[in-house]
């Protein structure tokens, strides 16, 4: 709009440029309508007095005369520049660039170029019409409204294209607040906490700054809108004329991205109907949480065919198919797996591998481990406080109830765990309690190497014990992947000091993250620290009666696996007696370490009954 008007400064009536001649600045403003009055017959003027007086005498209010400078004192310089011609002409054009990106702002990170913005947004159109017919303090009040509207959707298209970029989703404003807890915790425990609270407060004096300048932009160009009422009219007609041809034509200046835009007020409907599905699937799910098949089996005929069995699930962080199958990650991989299968076939071990459909990606592990815990679809922090206030029966529970002692080894965790009791553990370790006194690896509290050592120690190797169930969360490769431990001779793990060195020698966070090559490669690294520590530690320390379920939770964040990965994690099942794996034959999964590319997916959330009744005494090949 603003390059079809003369410079025009609202703030101060002396620079209005269809008056007959400037009003000299000591003098009192003359009302607007004696400037109409004597306006000069010509269209452009008279179209302008026109619409000067028909918007202010409307409305039923007197003019209000402009302060007067005090008597002998000139205008400052900053007021000078301000209040020039030139000045408005620039702010003019700022707010309506600020509305013209803001209508057109993507929610996608890769869609942030420039031919994103080579579009009409038709919003636009109707923005101006709005705002000519509206009376001064309606208008006001309603382009408040929709700079404060606009300013809020540019956050959440960067929230989205931050959640886009690590969890392979959109931002949820019904359920994902919560999560930013999480998130300052993270970057406290990655960064410190002066690293954190600088976040934090950068975060909101941005996003306040966001929605202040949306607000001033578009009350500015209500306030030149208004001003040149014919010109904005005419304007608003040519913005949907054009969008209305481009529409029919299917105009396209980059593939897939057409020149008629409507982006705003879809993106508006979506989020509108996503919080709508939102609540509904929340009402829904409590009727799940109630239907379970095995809520009334009695104890004794519960996993029958693993009684005496020590039965390990452990979850490897961010393992995902990527790391198995994606080429720049595959060959290190799969040699850490095929050396596994012959250590531990050659310790008298077997395996099984396929895959599952985690519910979540990137992140949020604890929904990865309620899903497959719980035989239920756990992918927001809803559903996951609802789960863990009911009495939904989870493995850990239903094997507490048939008689072992239930354990949870929570390396990660910096603070009592309330939902132990949901899940029924008789027991937690966590960082608290697991006397590591070596460095942090980052995020990770502890090498997973000095976890598993000191399960051992404190549980595993404890004389006269019950069998088993342990939950185990191995945390080592974990994002932002630097430093990263290095596997180590058993004997040396002691009590975690010898780590020192190693966290001092090792890549930091700065060095890795200019670069995603860089960051690929070190992510590949943590999974193979973990994979190899994992498998030496069933070929030293695992016994005739061990079985151990090791998978991951969810796939690593897209700066490792791209865009439009799938959300598989890979599935082990290792035992040394012959019978345990004899009972999931029928799953058809494959004799290794590492699952095929073919090998069967199921959804997370199956994961329990199909235990359940694989191990059960009408089980079998089934």
């Amino acid at each position: 709009m603003s390059h079809d008007v003369q410079p025009t400064d609202l703030a101060d009536p002396t620079q209005n440029p269809d008056a007959e001649e400037p009003t000299p600045p000591t003098s009192p403003v003359t009302p607007v309508s004696s400037v109409a009055s004597e306006a000069p017959d010509s269209s452009d003027a008279s179209e302008d007095s026109v619409a000067l007086v028909d918007s202010d005498a409307s409305e039923d209010e007197p003019a209000e005369p402009a302060v007067e400078e005090p008597a002998g004192r000139a205008p400052g310089r900053i007021r000078r520049i301000l209040r020039s011609p030139g000045m408005s002409y620039a702010l003019n054009i700022l707010a309506g660039g600020l509305v013209f990106v803001a209508l057109l702002y993507p929610n996608v990170l890769r869609r942030l170029t420039l031919g994103n913005f080579a579009r009409i947004p038709i919003e636009a159109a109707f923005g101006i019409l709005l705002l000519i017919v509206l009376p001064r303090r309606p208008r006001l009040v309603v382009g408040s409204i929709l700079g404060a509207g606009l300013g809020w959707l540019l956050i959440q298209k960067s929230l989205d294209m931050g959640w886009f970029k690590t969890l392979a989703r959109p931002f949820d404003v019904i359920l994902d607040w919560e999560l930013f807890d999480d998130t300052f915790n993270f970057i406290r425990d990655s960064y410190g906490a002066f690293g954190a609270y600088g976040a934090a407060i950068g975060a909101v004096v941005l996003a306040i700054g966001v929605v202040a300048l949306m607000i001033w932009a578009v009350l500015r160009l209500a306030a030149l809108i208004t001003e040149h009422r014919r010109r904005s009219a005419l304007a608003a007609a040519g913005i949907a004329s054009a969008w209305m041809l481009s529409l029919a034509l299917g105009f396209q200046l980059l593939p897939a991205v057409p020149v008629a835009a409507r982006t705003s007020v879809t993106y508006a409907w979506d989020r509108a109907w996503q919080a709508k599905e939102g609540i509904a699937n929340e009402a829904a799910f409590a009727d799940e949480i109630k239907t379970d098949p095995y809520k009334d089996v009695p104890a004794d005929q519960i996993l029958t065919a693993l009684r005496g069995k020590d039965v390990m699930i452990t979850f490897v962080e961010s393992y995902g198919r990527n790391a198995v199958e994606s080429p720049s990650l595959a060959a290190g991989t799969a040699a850490v797996l095929e050396d596994g299968d012959a250590t531990l076939k050659a310790a008298g071990f077997s395996a099984r591998s396929g895959w599952l459909t985690s519910p979540t990606f990137g992140g949020n592990s604890w929904l990865a481990h309620s899903t497959t815990l719980s035989g239920l679809w756990i992918n927001n922090q809803s559903r996951y406080r609802n789960l863990t206030s009911s009495d939904r029966l989870t493995i850990p529970y239903a094997m507490q109830k048939a008689g072992w002692d239930t354990v949870s080894v929570m390396p990660g965790a910096t603070r009592a765990f309330p939902e132990g009791k949901f899940y029924g553990y008789n027991r937690i370790w966590d960082s608290r309690n697991l006397s590591y006194q070596g460095p942090r690896f980052s995020w990770a509290q502890m090498p997973d190497q000095y976890t598993l050592k000191q399960f051992t120690e404190v549980e595993y190797n404890k004389p006269g014990r019950k069998p088993l169930m342990v939950e185990m969360p191995l945390i080592s490769s974990h994002t932002p992947w630097a430093p990263i431990p290095t596997f180590i001779d058993w004997d040396q793990v002691g009590d975690g000091s010898v780590y020192n060195a190693i966290a001092a020698d090792g890549a930091q966070k700065a060095d890795i993250w200019s670069s995603a090559a860089k960051v690929r490669r070190e992510y590949g690294k943590s999974i193979r620290y973990t994979l190899t520590t994992l498998i030496s530690w069933i070929e030293k320390y695992g016994n005739d009666n061990l079985v151990l379920v090791f998978l991951g939770d969810h796939q690593p964040s897209s700066v490792v696996t791209g865009d439009n990965a799938s959300h598989d994690v890979p599935i082990t099942i290792v035992a040394k007696d012959p019978a345990v794996l004899d009972r999931i034959t029928g799953w058809n999964w494959t004799p290794s370490l590492k699952p095929a590319p073919d090998a069967p997916v199921w959804p997370m959330n199956t994961f329990r009954d199909r235990f359940f009744t694989a191990f059960g005494p009408n089980g079998g090949s089934h």
